[in-house]
């Protein structure tokens, strides 16, 4: 006979499970909420570490998944970092959250979770938030002579610097990018006008747009 797996039995619905872990995070907790079907849990930053053991020792969210930094430049905080915590006994998953500005580093969570470590140092190097008690904090993703976090909603896409390899010193260069003005200059009436060809809808250069 095949042998039959079973699974951990899967929370229904998260009703009751958000007042649960609010009651539980107390003080701790800025906001709660479900939306988009997951629940969404966000603690005071300064709290975050002791609010993570909360929910892995005494609630079952066993395993740190995912961090993730996003960016909101309008904010006085404008960074939030998102952890993301799986239940293997409950096969449930949740989001917690915490806020952060450039001068105010998070509480590491790597006491709690080992994987924690390179997790934060992607947060750091794509959004540059700081992690208090991360003591291999350094870029991951990025050279390690990479200026800005690119990540950031206000990094230009062209970044600040370019590197190549120069056959004159036989080594990688870093040098501020320079676009040509071949590359700037954009006077066509649509992308497609100047091409050797002639796509449908580009007859309107000829007509003025007329039909």
């Amino acid at each position: 006979m095949a042998a039959v797996l079973h699974s951990a039995p899967r929370i229904a619905s998260n009703e009751g499970v958000l007042d649960a872990l609010s009651a539980a995070l107390g003080d701790m907790l800025v906001s709660s909420k479900e939306e988009h079907g997951e629940i969404v849990l966000t603690v005071k930053r300064d709290s975050i570490e002791d609010a993570l053991r909360t929910l892995r020792d005494d609630h079952q969210y066993q395993q740190l998944m995912e961090m993730a930094g996003v960016d909101y430049p309008g904010r006085a905080e404008r960074f939030e970092v998102v952890y993301m915590l799986l239940s293997l006994t409950k096969n449930h998953r949740i989001l917690v959250k915490c806020n952060a500005a450039e001068d105010t580093p998070v509480p590491t969570a790597t006491t709690l979770w080992p994987n924690a470590g390179w997790l934060e140092r992607e947060v750091f190097d794509m959004y540059g938030v700081l992690f208090d008690g991360n003591t291999d904090l350094r870029r991951i993703l990025t050279d390690y002579g990479f200026e800005g976090h690119p990540f950031r909603k206000d990094f230009p896409l062209t970044g600040y610097q370019e590197l190549r390899y120069s056959e004159e010193e036989k080594r990688v260069v870093y040098e501020p990018v320079k676009l040509a003005q071949d590359f700037r200059s954009f006077d066509f009436m649509s992308p497609w006008e100047g091409a050797e060809y002639i796509l449908p809808g580009d007859e309107k250069a000829e007509d003025g747009g007329e039909k």
